[in-house]
Formats: C-alpha cells, structure tokens, sequence
C-alpha cells in the first residue's frame, strides 16, 4: 500500500502516512491564524509563465486539478489558498511528475508552496525508506528524505514554518538548522525526528560532520535563492552537501533550483546538479511589477534625515495617524547607518526598530516580530541582513541609500507589492548614485513609471540639466520602451520545438560585435552598434548586467565608466532588461 513503510528498526508497525492524525486545535489556531488574508490572487492572472523542456506536464488551474493526500488538501483550505498562484500551477504537476525544475521567481511568488506542496503530498504517498543498513551504529542520525537549503537564517525559518502548516496532522517532521542560534537545542529537535530538514549550508555541514544528519536517502533537494546563495560564497559548501556527502547523485533525486536571476554561475550549477529539467519563467512578481509606485528623488546626503521624516509624516497621515496599518522598510548601506537612523527617528517619536549583521539571532528575531506586528512598524535594515525576508504587509519600501547596483535595487523593492498586491517605493538619489542611473531608466520604462527629469538628463546626451525633486519628466522610448515581463530565459533553448505548455523561444541571428566604447562615447550610445542591451555573459565580460547570451546584443564596458571594449554581440532575438 503507498504511504506505509513497515519500520524494522523496533518500532514494529506499518504507518500509512497518508491518513491524517488528531486535530490540535490550539496548534491549528497557531499555525493558521493568518492565513493568507495578505494576497491578492485576483492579481496574479495577469503574470505569465513559461515553460521550457522536453514533454512538459500541463499545468494546473486550481488545486482540484490534481490528486493531492488528503493531509495536503486539508491543510491547502486551512491557509486559505483560493487559487494556486502562477508558479505554483506549472511547478506542482511538474515536481508531482518527478521532473527537475530550475524557476527564475521572486520571493513572494507563492515559490515556497510551489516545492513545499509537492514534495510533501509525494513524501506522504511513498512514506520514508529506512536507514542504510551498513551505516556506522548511531541510533539518533537522522536520515531525512527532503533537503532545503537556503542563504539566510531567516529565510530558512519562513520556509521551516510553511513547512509545519504542510505537515499538520501528518506524522512527518520538518526542522530548522541555521547559524547564530543554540546548537544544542537544535541536535535536540533532530534527535526528535526529522523527515525534512531546512538548513544554511554551513550549519547543514557542521551537522554533517558531528554525526548528526545524513543525507544518503534524500529524494528531494531544492536550493532556494540560489543566487543569492552564490552571491554569499555558500558555493563551496553547497557543492561539498550535493556532491561529497552520500547523497544520491543527479537523476537518482529529483533537484529543484530557484533563483531570481540566472547569470552563468547559477547555469553552470543547474548543468551540474539537474537532470533533463524544465525551466520556468515566471512573470516578475513585486520586484518589478507595475503594482509598484516607484518614486526616485533628488535628495542631497545632508537632508535625507529631514526628507524621510516629511515623508514618514506624510505616510502616517495617509493612514489617518495609525502606522501600523502601513508597514515601512528602510534600506541603509552600512550597520552604523542603520544603528544612528533608528536612534534618530526613535527620538522624533517614531516607533522603530533595525536589524543588520550585528545583531544578535534573538535580537533580529525580536525585531521582525515587532515589526510584523506593527508594534514597530518601521524598520531600519541593511541589505545583507534583509535578504530572503518573506514580509506580506509592507507598504512601502525607502531607499535612504541606494545600492551601487540595480539587480540590488530590484530585490529590495520587491519587499513591497507581494502577492498582487500594491505597493509603493521611494528612494534617495544624488550624485553618489550616478552610476545606476542608466539602469534605473530602464527599470522604470519597463515597469511604466514616470522618470525624473534629472535622470533623464543624466542618461542623455543633454547632461546633467535641472536636479529638482520629485517626479517628472515623462518617458524617454529611446531606452527600449516595454520590454517582456519574463526575469530570464532559458539558456539552453537555441530555437523552435514547440512543447506543449511551451512558447517558442527562437534566439534569432547573432548581434554585430559592439564598437568601441571608450574615449568618450556618451553613456546613451551602449558604446556602438553592437545592440541596446548588455548581453554576452558575466560582468567580467563588459555588460552591465551578469546575464548575457541571447540579448540583443552587448553595449561597450560598465557604466561605471566610459572606458572599456565593445561590448560582443548577442544572440539575438530579446532584450531582457536583467540580462
């Protein structure tokens, strides 16, 4: 019968674990009291998806449409899922049908229930396999058969709580390893049990090498932000976990990769790790959506104290004087930014808290608590210690520095306008921040919002023209106009065997080999003819942007500087912004 495994280990009975256990009402009001009251799904219809592949599986269009346990079911309504969200129709049926994924979504995309709802719904159909029976005498290593890892502590404690809602009332048991936190406590819980286990790397190896966790029976592995787990030099790590570590190798376990970008580095890795997969691109979610209100001010470095406090005033106004309706996040670069901004606006009344790469675990976990509450409903991050944060509520987003990249700024305005709905980010802009301005130009062309009149004089031959704040200006088409909506594209596709659930995704002819960009060629020109968007691979090779092969050409060096070759040709055939 599937679901039971008949336990030789002593426990001597045949558990079915597809039946669902005891209800726990005070354990269900804890896990499920929030639901999902934050989406907005009537706004995701308007995201498109696609599909990439050999015999890609038809997607789904409710949960209805595929045979799901009764523990998943029961447990889909009690979150108030109405409608699976874009990824999560083409990822189910096709985790569902063992294939390997490699997704290019944003967090809040609804990317967690689109692995955690499978993976779970399959692991409770074929129940565990036992231990390896030549393994060295250890009663409390556990074995688990899912493996999540993840770049940041606190993104492995949201998927390790999404994962408890998919496993109430089933006798499966997810848990959390993470640095920062009491060792001990942690060998406790696994010492517990532990069917699926969401880790940071480095916790995951030390783990390993006490004896604590083995990952000989893993039958699922997924690398959640995948990018920014590279980013953060966790490859080494990752590669050890996936390679050295007794885990079946590729194509005798079903990997699944999402990132949110997909330079060379993150294809390289799904060459390695996957098996005949199935690329899916979802649709920008939050990050670049037009449910953002993306506002760019000039603001000189010695009045953006004063400038957020007007613009706090005028968020709580808005509000009719309750902040805690609006949740507001702040981006500052460095951990003294952030610790002498909250001390600032904590001392003009505002209820305020931060979190950086100082902190204690306990303190940032006090923190967000606080602030997901709305008892502080503003709250001071740095980037790094921002990254992976899932917070359905926020608001609005400030750039009180703005990052030296836009990749960057994409990823943290897209903490605002999840799930569908609207949003709203204002950043700080001056001089210091000249060397993003082409990519903002594009961003906001792209995402259809007004473009200041400084940045456009900033991007043309005009120069620097009027610095006045605000808004304004219009949009200037000689940036690209609208380009697709898709984060990435499928490196491997190189022309037109049409799947089923598929688009067509013909490269075209080559781009023409860029001219020179140095000896001062305006910043508008790309640097010669080679096409208007960076392509041909890395940074390293000359384009802005870390994915290349297949724009519609590359642009002569960084826009850092005017110096640098031209930039190669691409293959043609789109103009992904992100590429």
């Amino acid at each position: 019968m599937g679901g039971r495994w008949n336990d030789r280990g002593g426990r001597g009975a045949d558990v079915d674990f597809t039946q669902l256990t005891d209800r726990d009402e005070r354990l269900e009001g804890e896990l499920f009291q929030h639901g999902n009251t934050g989406i907005n799904f009537s706004k995701y219809e308007d995201i498109p998806v696609e599909a990439t592949g050999d015999n890609v599986p038809p997607h789904i269009n409710t949960f209805d449409d595929i045979e799901l346990t009764e523990i998943i079911e029961n447990n889909i309504k009690l979150a108030n899922y109405d409608v699976p969200t874009p990824v999560q129709k083409y990822a189910i049926p096709i985790v569902m049908s063992g294939r390997d994924v490699m997704a290019c979504a944003q967090t809040g995309s609804g990317k967690t229930a689109a692995f955690l709802v499978p993976i779970l719904n399959q692991m409770y159909k074929h129940g565990v396999t036992p231990p390896p029976q030549n393994r060295p005498f250890n009663r409390r290593k556990q074995y688990p058969l899912g493996l999540v890892l993840a770049p940041t502590r606190e993104l492995a404690t949201q998927i390790f709580e999404e994962s408890k809602k998919f496993c109430y009332r089933s006798r499966m048991r997810p848990c959390v390893l993470y640095g920062g936190n009491n060792t001990q406590e942690q060998m406790r819980e696994l010492d517990r049990g532990c069917h699926l286990v969401v880790a940071t790397p480095g916790r995951l190896e030390d783990m390993i090498m006490r004896g604590k966790v083995g990952l000989d029976n893993i039958r699922f592995l997924v690398l959640d932000e995948a990018d920014r787990m590279l980013d953060m030099g966790f490859e080494p790590q990752i590669r050890r976990i996936v390679e050295e570590s007794k885990m079946p190798q590729t194509g005798e376990r079903q990997t699944l990769m999402f990132s949110a970008t997909f330079p060379k580095a993150i294809q390289e890795l799904a060459s390695d790790f996957l098996h005949n997969y199935i690329f899916l691109a979802v649709g920008r979610v939050g990050s670049t959506s037009v449910n953002i209100t993306q506002s760019i001010f000039w603001v000189e470095e010695n009045d953006k104290r004063s400038h957020l406090l007007d613009l706090l005033s005028n968020i709580k106004d808005q509000n009719e004087g309750d902040e805690k309706d609006c949740l507001t996040l702040i981006f500052v670069e460095t951990k003294k930014s952030a610790d002498a901004l909250e001390d600032f606006l904590y001392n003009y009344n505002h209820p305020v808290t931060s979190i950086h790469g100082d902190r204690t675990q306990k303190e940032r976990e006090e923190a967000l608590k606080f602030f997901r509450s709305g008892r502080c409903p503003v709250l001071v991050a740095t980037a790094v210690a921002a990254r992976g944060l899932d917070i359905p509520n926020v608001k609005h987003v400030i750039n009180f520095d703005l990052p030296a990249e836009v990749e960057e700024y994409v990823h943290r305005i897209g903490r605002t306008g999840r799930m569908g709905n609207l949003g709203t980010a204002t950043s700080f802009f001056n001089d210091k921040n000249r060397n993003v301005a082409t990519g903002l130009v594009r961003l906001l062309t792209e995402t259809q919002q007004e473009i200041p009149g400084f940045l456009e004089d900033m991007t043309t031959d005009r120069g620097w023209g009027s610095r006045g704040r605000g808004g304004g200006g219009g949009r200037n088409q000689r940036y690209g106009g609208q380009s697709s909506s898709f984060g990435s594209r499928d490196y491997r596709t190189q022309g037109g065997n049409r799947n089923n659930n598929t688009r067509d995704q013909r490269s075209g002819g080559g781009g023409g080999g860029g001219g020179g960009g140095g000896g001062g060629a305006s910043r508008s020109s790309y640097g010669g003819g080679g096409g208007s968007y960076g392509g041909g691979g890395s940074r390293d090779d000359g384009g802005y942007y870390r994915n290349g092969g297949g724009s519609s050409g590359g642009y002569g060096g960084s826009y850092n500087n005017n110096s640098g070759g031209g930039g190669g040709g691409g293959g043609g055939g789109h103009d992904w912004w992100n590429e």
